[in-house]
Order: C-alpha cells, then structure tokens, then sequence
C-alpha cells in the first residue's frame, strides 16, 4: 500500500464520535473485561507522546517524512485516547493526565532512560535504524488494527463498534506510511534486513510492553486474540513480506512469551 505524505496531511482529522449514540451506554453498558481493554488501550493511546519523545532523539528526526508523518500521527494518538475516555467515562471511569502521569513515574528508571536507550540504539544502529523504526512501526500499526477490529467484532455494541472501526480506519493509513518507507529502508541496505530480522525477533512485544504490567498486557493480549492463531499468521506474513523478512514470525514469538494461547 504506497503512501502520500502530503495528503495524509492534508486530509488528517481527529476521530469523530459526536454522532454516535453515547447513551445506548445506559441501556447495554460495558463489561468489566471489556472495560479493561478499552483502558489498556486509551492509557496507550495516550502514552504516544512518549514515544515520539523517544523517536526524536533517533536518526528518524533526520527524515522529512518521518517528522512529518509523527507530527500528525501524534495527534491522531491523542484523538483515539480522547475517544476512549470518552466511552470510560460513560461507565465512571475517568482518565486524566495526572492519572497517566503518576503511571510514568512510577515506571521510574525505565521511562527516563527511553529516549538514552533509544538515542544508543540509532547510534549502534547507525543509517539502518530507519529500517528498524519503520519495521517496528509497521507491526505495532498492524496488532492495533487488528485489536480494534477484533473487539469491534466480538461487541457488535451499537455505538463503541463504529467508534473503534473508525480507529482501526485511521490506523491503517499509519499501517501504509510505515510499510512504505520500512520497504525503502530495507531495499537501501544489504545489513537492514539482518538488524531488523534480529531485533524483532528478539524483543518485539505487543503494544504497550514496557508501560502496563506484564500480567495487564497478558490479559488484554489473551482477552483479543486467544484462539486467533489465524489471525496472527495474517499479521505474520504481513511484516514477512516486507524485503528480507521472510518467515520471520514475531507474533507467534510474542504470544508464545506471553502465554497467550492462539
């Protein structure tokens, strides 16, 4: 899927929600098991300043496109989240800033080193790192697409399923920016495809690892795709089609680790 920066730009725009029916709330609310992933997935939402925090202290500030693409990407982030709580709120449950704020303290060491880690990396990493942000873009893009769309399908609630398809729509441009230019990066250089294969291999976790507790990640991951081992072959072979990385199966990997059955 190619992607055009300048009018994914142009034609950006927060998630809209104003038309759906937020009071069929009162009449079919929420379950709690619901509840608790829709906020692992609004305090993740949120949390994409920090990664762009991260990302800027990386050889990616370099590329127009990429600052470019972040900028907007960001702010699309911010919008699912408001979204989200948008919904949390309508069962009294309420996310603020102060809330997630108290969370990023508390990872202490680990969230003030992100961007020290992430800085060493690109240097390690040198010119390739672009190829390895963009991989890594391209999965985390694809596990959310799929997350939203899978909880869309098992509610078929009259109001929170469009509001998350609309999510998942939104995501898959992100899904094609990040396809797109992993795809340049790993045609560029011989070495890219190895970095990349090896890094994923090895440390890629599902989004929001390293943020939310193992035990927290382990039950929204197993709560979504228990029994959808079809569905990640899918996810799979879309980061294995990417240049060099054929066979690579960091899903099967990641959930394996988890303990999440699929």
């Amino acid at each position: 899927m190619a992607f055009n920066l300048e009018k994914f730009a142009e034609t950006s725009d927060r998630v809209r929600w104003e038309d759906l029916d937020f009071d069929t709330f009162e009449t079919q609310p929420l379950d709690e098991p619901t509840l608790r992933v829709l906020r692992y997935m609004c305090d993740v939402e949120y949390h994409t300043s920090c990664y762009l925090r991260d990302l800027l202290v990386t050889r990616s500030h370099r590329s127009e496109e990429s600052r470019g693409f972040m900028t907007t990407w960001n702010r699309e982030e911010f919008w699912h989240g408001e979204a989200l709580a948008a919904v949390l709120g309508r069962h009294g449950i309420v996310v603020d800033y102060d809330e997630l704020k108290a969370k990023r303290i508390k990872l202490g060491w680990k969230e003030a080193l992100g961007p020290t880690k992430q800085g060493t990396l690109s240097n390690l990493v040198g010119d390739d790192f672009l190829a390895v942000h963009n991989a890594w873009g391209a999965a985390n893009e694809l596990s959310a697409v799929a997350a939203y769309r899978r909880l869309a399908e098992q509610l078929a609630h009259p109001a929170l399923s469009p509001l998350l398809k609309r999510i998942a729509q939104q995501e898959t441009r992100h899904v094609a920016f990040y396809t797109t230019q992993a795809r340049m990066a790993l045609e560029r250089s011989a070495a890219a495809p190895k970095i990349v294969r090896t890094l994923m291999q090895t440390a890629w976790r599902p989004v929001g690892s390293g943020v939310m507790d193992d035990s927290e990640v382990r039950y929204v991951m197993g709560h979504l795709f228990t029994g959808q081992g079809e569905a990640l072959d899918k996810l799979d072979q879309s980061v294995a089609n990417l240049p060099g990385l054929d066979g690579l199966q960091i899903f099967r990997t990641a959930f394996a680790r988890l303990g999440v059955t699929v």
